[in-house]
C-alpha cells in the first residue's frame, strides 16, 4: 500500500500490477485494466445488484413502489458519499453484524421447523441441474452451465479472485498485515459457507421451489415466512437492506480508489460520487435479469487483469 496525495493509506490489485513486472509498461496496463473494470463493477455488483436486492425485498413485504424505494435509497446514498453524512454509515457497521448472528439463528430455527422438506428439497435442486432434458441435450454443455452460474454466483457473494477486499483492506487500521489477512479470510467464510449455506437450505426445505415465480430476495422472504410467517419475512426484509446498503457505501469506495488511481484530480471523485448515487435509482427499478448479467460481466473482466 502508498500514501495518496491526501495523507491517506491506499491501495489494492492496481497498485500490486503496477510494481510487480519488471517490465514496468506490462504493469501499468494490467494495472489500468484492473481500475477501470473495478469502477464498472462498483456499478454492478457493488451498486445496482444491492439496490434491487434492496428494492425487491421492500416491495415484496411492504407493497412499497420501487420507484419510492429507488429514490430513498438514492437520496440516503448521496447524503453519505456526497454529503458527508457518516452517521447513518457508522450505524450500518454497528448493526450488520449483528443482524447476520440473529440471520443465522432464524435461518437455522426454519430449517428445524421444515426439517421434513429438507431432503427433498435438496433432491429437487439436483434434479432440476442435472434433469434428464439436459442430459439428453448434452452433458457437457449442462456441466458448463450448472459451472457457470454456481461460480457466477460464488464470485457474487464472496468476490473470491476479484481482488475487491484488498482496496479496502490497505486502508484499515492494523497493526500486522497477517492480522488483516485473516480477517479479510474469516468474512469470506462465514459469507459462504455459513451464510449462503444456511440460506441455500432455507429455501430448500420451504417446500417453495418449483411453485411459486417468486426470485432473489423474494423467495428468500417467502421461504422465512414459512415457518415464521410476516414476521420472518419482516425480519429478512430488514437484514437485506442493512447487507446491501452497507454493501453500496464499501464499493463506494473501491470505486472512488480505482478512479483515484487513473485520474488524480479530487474533481473527478466527486463526479464519480454523483453519478454513483444516481445509478442506485436505476438499480432499484431495472429488470433483475439485467442487473445480474451486467454484475456478471463486470465482474469476470474484473477478474481477468487481477
Amino acid at each position: 500500500r502508498t500514501v495518496n496525495e491526501n495523507g491517506e493509506m491506499c491501495g489494492g490489485p492496481m497498485y500490486t500490477l503496477q510494481n510487480a513486472f519488471k517490465h514496468k509498461k506490462i504493469g501499468k496496463v494490467l494495472a489500468v485494466f484492473f481500475a477501470v473494470f473495478t469502477l464498472l463493477a462498483s456499478f454492478g455488483i457493488g451498486n445496482s445488484a444491492q439496490a434491487n436486492s434492496i428494492s425487491s425485498s421492500i416491495t415484496s413485504t411492504f407493497s412499497v413502489s420501487p420507484v419510492i424505494v429507488g429514490i430513498i435509497l438514492s437520496v440516503l446514498t448521496a447524503l453519505i458519499v456526497i454529503g458527508g453524512i457518516k452517521s447513518i454509515s457508522k450505524v450500518s457497521t454497528v448493526l450488520v453484524p449483528a443482524m447476520a448472528i440473529f440471520y443465522i439463528a432464524a435461518g437455522i430455527i426454519v430449517i428445524i421447523i421444515n426439517y421434513k422438506n429438507v431432503p427433498e428439497g435438496i433432491a429437487l435442486i439436483f434434479k432440476s441441474a442435472f434433469n434428464t432434458k439436459a442430459v439428453a441435450g448434452g452433458v457437457a454443455g449442462t456441466i458448463f452451465t450448472s459451472l457457470r452460474y454456481g461460480i457466477a454466483r460464488g464470485v457474487f457473494s464472496n468476490e473470491a479472485g476479484l481482488g475487491s477486499a484488498a482496496i479496502s483492506a490497505a486502508s484499515a487500521t492494523s497493526d500486522h498485515h497477517v492480522k488483516q489477512g485473516y480477517i479479510n479470510m474469516c468474512g469470506t467464510f462465514i459469507d459462504t459457507i455459513v451464510v449462503c449455506t444456511i440460506t441455500g437450505l432455507v429455501i430448500a426445505s420451504s417446500g417453495l421451489i418449483g411453485k411459486t415465480d417468486a426470485q432473489g430476495a423474494a423467495l428468500t422472504i417467502s421461504a422465512f415466512e414459512t415457518a415464521l410467517g410476516k414476521t420472518g419475512g419482516i425480519f429478512v426484509t430488514i437484514s437485506i437492506v442493512l447487507f446491501a446498503f452497507s454493501t453500496i457505501l464499501g464499493w463506494e469506495y473501491n470505486g472512488e480508489k480505482s478512479l483515484e488511481f487513473l485520474l488524480k484530480k479530487p474533481i473527478y471523485c466527486y463526479i464519480y460520487r454523483v453519478i454513483f448515487s444516481v445509478l442506485t435509482f436505476v438499480g432499484a427499478t431495472a429488470s433483475l435479469d439485467i442487473v445480474w448479467s451486467f454484475s456478471d460481466i463486470a465482474n469476470g473482466l474484473m477478474a481477468i487483469p487481477n
